[in-house]
């Protein structure tokens, strides 16, 4: 009875901590392919032009790009704008954590592994889920993330949202467009979702590799505990 009860603790301890970690608003789904190369790739490019000006990837080598299809020349051309950066290096933000405390007031989290901490919905709903808010220090805001110290640095493609408001508890019940951006909104969806899948990809790159492994080490389980099973019936069919 002890152990169920503890299971039981548990299941609604993770729920609670599910719902605080969205902030009481639905998530949207992520639809992404982790064995898409070219939304890999894009979502690499989008990462390394717009997420390494303030973010770092400590845990990432600029070589683990070879795993989406890209050669050692195209990681150097695309994605290594500094010479003294090896293609072997692990991804360094652009500014250093003193200047970037004093630009956002925090220092930009390490996004090696976001993904697994947050998940690939949740990131691909903050990237969607910026507005603007002229209370704020940066003059924007985030419907899953209040108070964001990040400003939106996709406000180019995606244009200017503002936050709908309930009129009754003033909670944010949508976000309407204000301005067009120089995207569609399909073409920035579709953009937000590759750097995600690029982000759920670096969280774990042999994640792919480890699930084709586990596929044929099965395979080779079953046939093992065939053979197995059929010495064992001929050993013993005198037996019988």
């Amino acid at each position: 009875m002890k152990i169920i009860m503890v299971v039981i603790w548990s299941v609604l301890s993770f729920s609670g901590l599910a719902a605080a970690a969205g902030g009481g608003y639905s998530l949207n789904k992520a639809n992404i392919d982790a064995t898409d190369a070219e939304s890999l790739q894009r979502g690499a490019k989008i990462f390394a032009d717009r997420c390494l000006s303030c973010h770092a990837a400590t845990f990432m080598r600029y070589n683990r790009l070879a795993d989406i299809g890209l050669s050692q020349g195209q990681i150097k051309q695309y994605f290594i704008a500094d010479d003294s950066v090896k293609v072997g290096d692990t991804m360094k933000s652009a500014i250093d954590a003193s200047t970037a405390k004093q630009m956002f007031g925090v220092i930009p989290p390490d996004l090696s592994v976001v993904s697994r901490s947050r998940g690939s919905d949740w990131l691909y709903t903050y990237f969607i889920s910026f507005y603007k808010d002229e209370t704020t220090t940066t003059g924007w805001n985030n419907s899953i993330f209040p108070n964001v110290a990040m400003p939106n640095v996709f406000s180019q493609e995606q244009g200017i949202l503002r936050a709908v408001y309930a009129a009754d508890d003033k909670s944010i019940v949508g976000l309407e467009r204000e301005t067009q951006g120089s995207l569609t909104a399909r073409a920035f969806d579709d953009s937000m979702l590759d750097l995600t899948n690029f982000l759920v990809f670096m969280g774990e790159p042999a994640a792919e590799k480890r699930k084709q492994i586990g596929s044929l080490v099965i395979i080779f389980l079953i046939l093992f505990a065939f053979m197995a099973w059929a010495v064992k019936r001929e050993f013993w069919k005198d037996v019988h």
